[in-house]
């Protein structure tokens, strides 16, 4: 019995070891540009914003793995409108933690440095954000805010959708280049669906 218990405490050391060794975690943070698509949504301008979070790399084959992490992340689009005098802008900016999972190819290329390709599906979910309306004719200016989430605002929390991407890992620095697709409407009235897509550029460091 005595032997049984140790052996079974190898056995799960081996495991755990066995999948450290798999398993990467790092930090990754970029910029977005982010706009809505959907009915009735022309003329909208790309939106600046970021990312920051925790990714994880799980290396089940020979160049295979399945990649996945929680992000903050900001999303949303930009309006202007422009009449003589009168100008209006008008700013989405949502904010949300996102799980992406991905299956990961990696090509190698010199010891060292890999081309990655990557794609699978998201979820996120909305945590907060402000809605900025502000105007200008001649000298008078206004803006106004209200939420994005909640009782006052237009959007519903959950989004889910696809991404894909391609980058490179230069040992423990990492670069990449992706693009999310929203495949849920996230529009919390019946007037016209919208969806979030965002292009990401991204930097981070594995240990």
């Amino acid at each position: 019995m005595k032997k049984m218990r140790i052996m079974l405490v190898v056995a799960m050391f081996a495991l755990v070891s066995a999948v450290s060794a798999q398993t990467s975690l790092g930090v990754k943070g970029g910029v977005n540009m982010s706009n809505f698509y959907g009915d009735d949504l022309d003329d909208q301008n790309v939106k600046i914003g970021f990312h920051v979070g925790l990714a994880a790399d799980y290396e089940f084959a020979y160049n295979s793995a399945i990649q996945t992490g929680l992000f903050f992340t900001t999303k949303g689009a930009k309006y202007s409108e422009s009449i003589g005098d009168a100008t209006a802008d008008f700013t989405v900016n949502p904010m949300y933690l996102q799980l992406p999972v991905h299956y990961a190819y990696k090509l190698d290329v010199t010891p060292g440095t890999r081309i990655v390709f990557h794609a699978g599906p998201y979820v996120a979910y909305g945590i907060g954000g402000k809605s900025k309306l502000s105007g200008s004719l001649g000298d008078w200016e206004d803006e106004t805010e209200w939420d994005v989430f909640g009782d006052n605002g237009f959007l519903k929390n959950f989004d889910a959708g696809l991404g894909l991407g391609v980058g490179a890992e230069f040992g423990p620095i990492l670069l990449d280049l992706g693009w999310d697709m929203g495949l849920v409407d996230i529009a919390d009235s019946d007037q016209g669906s919208i969806k979030n897509q965002n292009a990401y550029l991204s930097v981070g460091y594995k240990f």
